[in-house]
């Protein structure tokens, strides 16, 4: 697929590329030019007040939160305390 710079130095994504992608008009794209090559990578910007999910300890939570569910390793739900506690009192904790 081949695409043209324009008088502007703009260049026109194709439909296809921004469909795949997922972009909308506005969204930043990072500029790179490496190795002889022009890379274009969306940027997502996360608010500060959730900047916190996307730390490196917080995802290695999230994965190993996943990788429970996933082996069904996780208790509950619990209607009550009261039955919480009754369940992990029958597994010695």
């Amino acid at each position: 697929m081949t695409i043209h710079v324009g008088t502007k130095h703009q260049v026109t994504l194709p439909k296809e590329v921004v469909r795949q992608a997922r972009l909308s008009p506005g969204d930043p794209l990072e500029v790179i030019y490496e190795d002889d090559a022009i890379i274009l990578r969306p940027q997502v910007h996360v608010p500060r007040s959730q900047a916190y999910f996307w730390t490196k300890e917080w995802q290695a939570g999230e994965r190993e939160a996943d990788e429970a569910i996933r082996t069904d390793r996780v208790h509950g739900p619990f209607r009550t305390v009261q039955e919480m506690k009754r369940h992990f009192k029958k597994l010695g904790r």
